[in-house]
């Protein structure tokens, strides 16, 4: 049961909220302010609902030693049992810590592993899945670079993705997605295994990481295409160094070289953070054993059987025979809430272990 002081703060620390945002303030605080008054108004929201409830079994329970009301308050405690069950979820799931990067931006990089060309195809497969998606979800995709499969499909694909609440919903994608199908080009008929991987990279603020001219090497050559052929003449192509950590992010599909250093820049800064959050995901690791998958990229998380029509993700033991409408988009939403369901329960449990004497 969460303690009645904590709900105490939580609506202590909404109302203060409310009551300085009709002060005279800087428009930088205003916006902090409403910020965070919009992520505390539905837990304080919660905090009210649940207090009234317990307040209305405390009420029943009184009512219980009065004959003439007891069969009433047997009742009211039946009906309020399940209620406040629920209720007690719901504000334990608003309490958890946060992830800072889940309202954030991200960069998606497809590319195709093992397989040759079938997997090229696969990964256009999964690129025009997550487009789909982000349409439904009303986010904006923009393409950064693209290598295309010699038969369809890419060999790489790194895009950025915009919208409210992107890093949440995909952050559970990031890992090698395995596919069984029988490829066009095969004639015998014979299923054929390959891989794409995906990596979804939270997009920091350019103020959340600042990268320094003296921590950066930048090369400009000539940009080449498919069979040795010039995409251009100049040197337009970029390639940046990153020497502290040693990351690399090279650019070629614009024809300013401006361009793609600024592209360049862009998916460095999400890399950097990315290795960041890898880094101190380690060091906790021990801690969080109700995590969903490791976040390896070598991590096989999922497996799309296209004879059987089955999607199968690894880590939580679900298979979904809805393949048709999972690699549309459509129903990727299924697979996408049972991980975040997943992962919140086992982080209410750890929160549960902590909290044990």
């Amino acid at each position: 049961m969460i303690p009645r002081e904590k709900l105490a703060k939580v609506r202590d620390r909404f109302e203060a909220v409310q009551a300085e945002m009709n002060e005279d303030l800087s428009r930088d605080r205003f916006v902090a302010l409403s910020k965070e008054f919009a992520e505390l108004q539905p837990v304080a929201d919660a905090a009210l609902e649940l207090e009234e409830a317990r307040s209305a079994e405390a009420d029943a329970r009184e009512m219980l030693n009065d004959p003439e009301m007891a069969e009433m308050a047997r009742e009211e405690l039946n009906e309020l049992s399940g209620q406040l069950v629920e209720l007690e979820r719901n504000m334990q799931l608003l309490l958890l810590p946060k992830d800072a990067a889940d309202e954030l931006n991200v960069i998606l990089e497809v590319r195709g592993g093992t397989g040759g060309d079938e997997a090229a195809l696969f990964a256009g497969d999964l690129y025009r899945m997550y487009e789909r998606y982000a349409q439904l979800n009303g986010w904006k995709v923009e393409p950064i670079s693209m290598s295309a499969g010699d038969v369809g499909g890419f060999k790489e694909v790194t895009a950025s993705v915009r919208g409210k609440g992107v890093f949440a919903k995909l952050k559970f994608e990031s890992g090698v997605h395995r596919v069984q199908r029988i490829p066009s080009t095969e004639s015998g008929g014979r299923i054929h295994t390959s891989a794409a991987t995906v990596a979804v990279l939270p997009e920091p603020e350019e103020v959340d990481i600042q990268i320094e001219d003296k921590d950066i090497r930048i090369d400009v050559f000539r940009a080449s295409g498919a069979g040795g052929q010039h995409v251009n003449t100049t040197d337009s192509a970029v390639r940046v160094t990153h020497l502290p950590t040693g990351i690399v992010v090279q650019q070629q599909d614009e024809k300013s070289q401006h361009k793609n250093k600024a592209k360049a820049l862009q998916i460095l800064r999400a890399r950097i953070y990315d290795a960041e959050r890898a880094r101190a995901d380690k060091e906790r690791a021990d801690n969080r054993k109700g995590q969903v998958g490791s976040g390896d990229r070598s991590e096989r998380i999922r497996t799309y059987n296209f004879p059987q029509g089955r999607v199968s993700d690894h880590r939580i033991n679900l298979t979904l025979h809805k393949l048709d409408k999972i690699i549309a988009g459509d129903g990727l939403d299924e697979l996408i809430d049972a991980l975040v369901a997943e992962d919140q329960a086992g982080r209410l449990a750890a929160l549960g272990e902590e909290s044990d004497p």
